[in-house]
């Protein structure tokens, strides 16, 4: 996690803002005179959204941010309202969770809208709020969305362009043969499990295992994803309870040094996120050991019960993805791969065009988008690099196309650096060799594989070895590079991959 890339220090910044935005958010309520349990309420809303309003544009996520209460007060109010009434708050619970993971057919705004809801309905089972406290925590979400927006575009506004968040990526057809449809059911059912099992391990803890099988599908798609998600996330919970152990059971809930570990883990949510979810899950589970030494009901019971209800919520995701509506992987790994050839080319080209002298044209972003487009064919690929997967061949194919995008991510970061050098200069032979690249990515892209671009370029040079420093030799690099990918990705065992 602490040496995975971070262009343009992005994910540092990131989190440095988040937690300034949570931060705010919570003394703010504070300030307010709202409770305990509210302030917690209105941080958690702050970190939501933060963490999962990813939109293409700042206006678009602005936007969003704007109808997050529109998704999240009437779940609030459902939720406290049904609190002691067992058997609707389940089915309420549980239709959240289908209406949640259906709305990411809408893209990232759907997306971010769905886990908000699911995430209000969880909070006051977590907290247990009861209707009377209602206005108190519709008024902390308020205050915490209200400081979340400031923090994000007013005072510390990082981005020009966010990358799109890593939804689902679309299949052909409708009703079933959707992927967001078959997801929902998948979850609602899984969730149904998880929820009755978890009321038999606890009556007051259940949630647990309801939260860990919804956060295993969120940014999944195929049967292959989920089940490496569970894993990593059982992982990353037992490692979290046992430092959880040694540091938050011993403070009591001393509330100045809690808030320091909470503002430390949130810290490690954001930063691990794009790269780790074992350890974006670590951070998660110690942040939930202090907020419970904060409640004043923290013990080596309750933390042993969060393991087990996590078990239970993995093995229900587990199965469903399994025996309910499969959704394969060979769709989902075509898509990632290409989206991340075409970040490549995007990337290039916008280095030249800066290159050539224009001032407007910029490449980190392209640069910063194409690094999490490749988490998630890392994310995509997992089953077949685990170490416990069979197919041996599969696997060493997919770690050879994964190396191979981590060298082009190299040199597009190499390439990016030289085009903000104001002294770097524009070889004649730099617009050949990116054209080069250009056909090469079409090649690779292309449903047949045998398209090339119409360029005067002979399709001997893109082989040619790499001239001279700087930009050009960075762009001979990806070239080299590209060309090597065409073997793994268009065996004749099956293109991109796999097909299971």
């Amino acid at each position: 996690m602490f040496v995975a890339p971070d262009p343009g220090r992005v994910r540092l910044r990131n989190s440095l803002r988040a937690v300034v935005g949570i931060a705010l958010a919570v003394a703010l309520a504070e300030l307010a005179g709202l409770s305990l349990t509210a302030s917690i309420t209105g941080g958690l809303a702050a970190l939501l959204a933060l963490f999962t309003v990813t939109d293409s544009t700042v206006r678009a996520q602005f936007t969003t941010t704007l109808l997050l209460p529109a998704a999240g007060f009437p779940v609030l109010a459902v939720a406290t309202a049904l609190h002691d009434l067992t058997p609707l708050r389940d089915l309420a619970f549980l239709a959240t969770v289908f209406c949640g993971v259906y709305a990411r057919r809408w893209g990232p705004r759907g997306h971010a809208l769905g886990i908000f809801a699911f995430m209000n309905f969880f909070t006051t089972q977590f907290l247990h709020a009861v209707p009377g406290q209602l206005p108190e925590l519709f008024a902390a979400v308020g205050i915490a969305l209200a400081a979340a927006a400031t923090v994000r575009f007013v005072l510390w506004p990082l981005e020009r362009r966010t990358p799109p968040a890593a939804v689902p990526a679309p299949l052909p057809g409708t009703g079933l043969a959707r992927v967001t449809t078959r997801q929902a059911v998948q979850a609602a059912a899984a969730c149904g499990v998880a929820l009755a099992i978890g009321q038999v391990l606890s009556e007051d803890r259940w949630y647990w295992a309801v939260g860990t099988t919804w956060w295993i599908f969120v940014n999944t798609v195929s049967r292959g994803e989920t089940l490496v998600r569970g894993f990593r996330r059982v992982l990353g919970t037992v490692i979290g309870i046992a430092v959880g152990m040694v540091v938050a059971i011993p403070m009591h809930g001393a509330p100045v040094p809690t808030a320091l570990l909470v503002a430390l883990c949130v810290f490690g949510i954001f930063y691990a996120a794009p790269v780790s979810y074992s350890w974006m899950m670590l951070a998660v589970t110690v942040m939930a050991g202090l907020l419970y030494g904060l409640l004043g009901v923290l013990d080596p019971a309750l933390l042993v019960l969060r393991l087990e209800e996590t078990a239970v919520g993995a093995a229900a995701a587990a199965l469903a993805v399994l025996l309910i509506l499969p959704v394969t992987t060979h769709a989902i790994n075509d898509a990632w791969i290409q989206r991340a050839l075409r970040g490549v080319h995007a990337a290039t080209s916008a280095s030249l065009r800066r290159l050539s002298g224009e001032p407007d044209a910029d490449p980190t972003p392209h640069a910063t988008e194409l690094e999490l487009v490749l988490g998630r064919v890392r994310l995509s690929l997992a089953p077949l690099v685990h170490p416990l997967s069979p197919f041996r061949g599969r696997k060493a194919r997919a770690r050879q196309v994964l190396a191979l995008l981590d060298e082009c991510a190299e040199e597009v970061r190499g390439l990016t650096a030289v085009a903000a050098d104001p002294a770097a200069s524009h070889d004649a032979r730099l617009a050949a060799a990116c054209w080069r690249v250009e056909a090469a990515v079409e090649r690779l892209t292309s449903p047949r594989g045998d398209r090339a671009l119409d360029r005067d370029t002979p399709a001997a040079e893109a082989a040619h070895p790499a001239v001279g420093q700087g930009a050009l030799g960075h762009v001979s690099g990806l070239e080299k590079l590209l060309a090597a990918l065409d073997e793994p990705l268009r065996t004749p065992r099956g293109p991109l991959l796999v097909r299971s």
